[in-house]
């Protein structure tokens, strides 16, 4: 009977243990759900907190943003985001999608004047230090959601993408669009990234007729020249009254930084176009690769230019390349006046392409020339001289008495037709027939000794004559045909007509702005082709200016007909 008792009891202590652990363990369970209920809680509660105060800087943000757009856009507020894509054009003019158009027009920024924008690069993964810069608009002619971007505005944007397309199995760029208003600029200062470009002739209106490509002007932008094949990169140092400024209808002052001595002779060491000094009487030694050119510059100035203009004297340049005689390297020289300031082989004004030792022997006038020696063949050391040369003929100085036979007794030759004395024509025939012959190719009629007489051959195209180790040098030079910077292939003479009266990457003097700049090809007006107007000068004709007269704004190209048909002037 105890044993009975004593088991219940210590089974129902034991339930009663077990009944206040599994009670505790609930209250504890309780009280760690009601812990993580208010942890939970205030966590919402914070995060709550967090959105409705991110809410806020964003509305402030956005009104800030606003606000600054207004002023930068004058009242209006336009920003996209489009995908970038390339295309070949002058200047800073973008092209943009309809849609631009109607939300600009909406807004009234048609009724404001030009339209410029700032262009930002959005995806910041490969930031560089210029990742933004500004633009005006060509039209709305993009497709829908992307923006055509010009060659100088890529560039400057996307210096790692430089000549290279898009779109082609690459990711497309994204760019931030926001239209700004820019203040007139008054004052720009740029540096050219190399010393060639202060040899051009009056670069700064060559810079000026760039310019007019351009509506805006960024700080750190790079802007380019063209001057016949040759670029050359201007980098924008300052700016004012802003670092970004609109160069449309305005008067700006332009102010071009030089190099300095260490940092010329480092560009002078990478560029091939770079003009180097040359005097009279002053030899030059250099080494000249196959296919380059070194480049010269001389100057005649009124004392020497009376002096040859007086028959007195000639300017003689003469060129020595070594080992020219084993055949292994051979060097050509190509002089031009000024404005054409860099000669090749088929825009010159003299030349000297023989074999051995280069004489070139000018009559020149007031003014600067370039010499260009071109490496032909090899890799060639050689030395160049200029010298001012006193004329002598025959041994008899300008000035001085020489004796002429009587016309009346000259006798012709039977062997090499030329006219001798007939007192001597005897002796003369005797020696001659002995050690002369006269080629027999037709309109030739050259003497040459008989021992030299195989040496002496003929070109099969043209028919000149040559010393047979010149007819190989000649063929390449003439017969070879090349391909001109606009696609056109001819040979030699072709070419020299090529280049000097159609090819539209010829340079010219325009008429109406006074640079030497491109020809272009024939202009769309009918009219401008009958004046024998090139494209540039059709473009750069149909800018106004007053008429001395009447003050009546007329157009360049128009303005002779004007004053004939308006003011009966001749």
């Amino acid at each position: 009977m105890d044993f009975e008792l004593r088991a219940a009891r210590q089974k129902l202590e034991r339930e009663q243990k077990e009944r206040k652990e599994r009670a505790k363990a609930k209250a504890e369970r309780e009280r760690r759900a009601k812990a993580e209920a208010a942890r939970q809680r205030d966590a919402l509660e914070a995060a709550q907190r967090v959105r409705r105060l991110d809410a806020a800087r964003a509305q402030l943000e956005a009104e800030r943003q606003m606000e600054e757009n207004l002023i930068l856009g004058s009242g209006i507020n336009f920003t996209a985001i489009l995908e970038a894509f390339p295309y070949n054009g002058q200047g800073d003019k973008i092209k943009l999608p309809s849609s631009c158009f109607k939300e600009l027009s909406d807004q009234g920024a048609l009724d404001k004047g030009p339209m410029f924008f700032r262009l930002t690069k959005v995806n910041q993964e490969t930031l560089t230090e210029k990742s933004f810069t500004h633009c005006g608009v060509l039209e709305f002619t993009a497709t829908e959601g992307t923006v055509q971007i010009p060659t100088h505005i890529w560039n400057n944007l996307f210096p790692e993408k430089s000549g290279t397309e898009t779109g082609t199995g690459t990711e497309i760029p994204l760019i931030e669009l926001k239209y700004v208003n820019l203040p007139k600029g008054t004052y720009a200062k740029l540096k050219p990234n190399g010393t060639s470009f202060y040899d051009l002739p009056n670069h700064k209106a060559l810079l000026e007729t760039s310019l007019r490509n351009h509506s805006t002007l960024s700080q750190g932008d790079k802007i380019r020249v063209l001057y016949g094949q040759n670029r050359y990169e201007l980098e924008v140092l300052e700016l004012k009254p802003s670092t970004a400024v609109s160069v449309l209808e305005t008067d700006l002052d332009v102010d071009i930084e030089g190099l300095g001595f260490e940092e010329k002779e480092k560009e002078m060491e990478k560029e091939q176009n770079v003009l180097v000094p040359i005097e009279f009487g002053t030899s030059q030694n250099g080494v000249v690769k196959e296919g380059n050119f070194d480049y010269y510059k001389f100057s005649v100035d009124d004392t020497i230019g009376e002096i040859i203009q007086s028959g007195l004297s000639l300017v003689e340049i003469t060129l020595e390349t070594e080992n020219n005689n084993n055949n292994e390297n051979d060097t050509d020289i190509y002089v031009s006046k000024h404005p054409l300031i860099f000669p090749t082989q088929h825009r010159h004004e003299w030349s000297c392409y023989g074999t051995g030792t280069k004489n070139l022997v000018l009559r020149p006038n007031v003014g600067t020339y370039t010499i260009g020696i071109y490496g032909f063949k090899g890799e060639s050391k050689y030395q160049i001289l200029v010298r001012v040369k006193n004329i002598e003929a025959n041994g008899q100085k300008l000035g001085q008495n020489e004796t002429v036979p009587n016309s009346e007794d000259l006798v012709e030759c039977k062997n090499c037709k030329k006219y001798v004395s007939s007192r001597t024509l005897f002796v003369h025939e005797a020696y001659c027939f002995r050690h002369n012959v006269l080629c027999q190719f037709k309109g030739c009629n050259v003497v040459v000794r008989k021992e030299e007489r195989e040496n002496h051959v003929h070109c099969e195209k043209c028919g000149l004559g040559f010393q047979r180790g010149e007819l190989e040098k000649h063929l390449k030079v003439f017969h070879v045909p090349i391909e001109c910077p606009c696609g056109v292939i001819l040979e030699k003479e072709q070419m020299v007509h090529h280049q000097a009266t159609t090819c539209p990457v010829r340079l010219i003097v325009c008429r109406f702005c006074g640079d030497m700049v491109q020809a272009g090809a024939d202009p769309s007006d009918p009219r401008d082709r009958l004046r024998g107007l090139t494209q540039h000068e059709s473009l750069c004709g149909s800018r106004t200016a007053p008429c001395d007269s009447c003050g009546r704004s007329v157009m360049l190209k128009d303005m002779d007909l004007h004053n004939v048909a308006v003011h009966q002037k001749s």
